[in-house]
C-alpha cells in the first residue's frame, strides 16, 4: 500500500527535522520474504548499529487495547482474537491475503502507528548517539514507495529459485504456496534497481557477514564525508 503524498511527506519532514542537528544515518534496509534481512540486520546490530524491525513495531501496535488493535477488532470481528485477546495473525492474514480492499483496510488501521512509532525510535537513538547508523528493516519498503526518504537503501539479495527454496524450508510449505506467496510480492530482481547497496546472502553466514561489513564500511565512510561537508559549508548555509 503506498502513502498519500502528503502522509509521505509528513513522515520525510518529522525525519529530516530530527537527523538535521546530528550526523546520524538512516538506511532502509529490505529484500524479499525468507531473503536474510533479519541475518543481515543482527550483523549489523553486531557491529553496534540501531536496528528497527518495521514486523516488531507492526507486532506492537496491535497488542491488546492499543488504538491498532480496536480499529482492527471492531472491523474484522472478535473471531479473530486469541484467547488471551492478541490477534490470531494467520486467521487475519488468511482474511486479506487474496482481498485487496480488506488488506488495504488493514494498513490503514496499522501503518499509521507504525511510522508513528519509528520516528520515535529514530528520535531516541539520535538523542542517544549523533553519529548512530540506523537501520530500518521494511520488508514492503519499495512496494510501499517509501525508499526515497532514506540516505541509503539495502537490498538483501537471493536469487529466486534459492529464495523460493528457503521460502519453503522455513516453513515447512508446498512449493505451490511458496511460489503464490512470492508472486504476490515484487520480485526480488526488480528491488535491486532500487538499491545503493546489495548484501548477496546465498552462501554462507561468513559470506554474508563480509558482505555486510563492506557494506557497514561504506557507509561510515559516506558519514565521514557528510560531516566533512557539513563542516566546509558557509556558515550561512545551516
Amino acid at each position: 500500500m503506498k502513502r498519500p503524498d502528503s502522509v509521505k511527506k509528513q513522515i520525510s519532514k518529522s525525519l529530516t527535522d530530527i537527523l538535521s542537528s546530528s550526523d546520524a544515518v538512516l538506511t532502509g534496509l529490505t529484500g524479499g520474504i525468507a531473503t536474510g534481512k533479519s541475518t543481515a540486520a543482527e550483523i549489523f546490530r553486531e557491529l553496534g548499529d540501531i536496528i528497527i524491525d518495521f514486523d516488531i513495531l507492526a507486532r506492537s501496535v496491535v497488542e491488546p487495547e492499543k488504538v491498532s488493535w480496536k480499529l482492527i477488532k471492531d472491523f474484522f470481528g472478535g473471531n479473530i482474537l486469541n484467547p488471551d485477546k492478541t490477534i490470531n495473525r494467520k486467521k487475519l492474514s488468511a482474511i486479506v491475503f487474496n482481498d485487496t480492499a480488506k488488506r488495504e483496510k488493514l494498513e490503514s488501521f496499522t501503518h499509521p502507528y507504525i511510522w508513528d512509532e519509528f520516528i520515535e525510535l529514530v528520535k531516541a537513538a539520535v538523542e542517544e548517539d549523533k553519529k548512530a547508523i540506523i537501520h530500518a528493516v521494511i520488508p514492503l519498503l519499495i512496494e510501499g514507495n517509501m525508499q526515497d526518504i532514506f540516505s541509503k537503501i539495502i537490498v538483501v539479495y537471493l536469487p529466486p529459485d534459492e529464495q523460493l527454496k528457503r521460502l519453503m524450508n522455513r516453513d515447512g510449505i508446498s512449493r505451490q504456496t511458496a511460489d503464490k506467496i512470492l508472486k504476490s510480492q515484487m520480485p526480488i530482481n526488480e528491488k535491486l534497481s532500487f538499491s545503493d547497496y546489495i548484501i548477496n546472502n546465498d552462501k554462507t553466514v561468513e559470506h554474508t557477514r563480509a558482505e555486510v561489513k563492506k557494506v557497514w564500511e561504506s557507509i561510515r565512510n559516506y558519514q565521514d564525508r557528510q560531516f566533512i561537508r557539513k563542516l566546509n559549508k558557509p556558515a550561512a548555509d545551516f
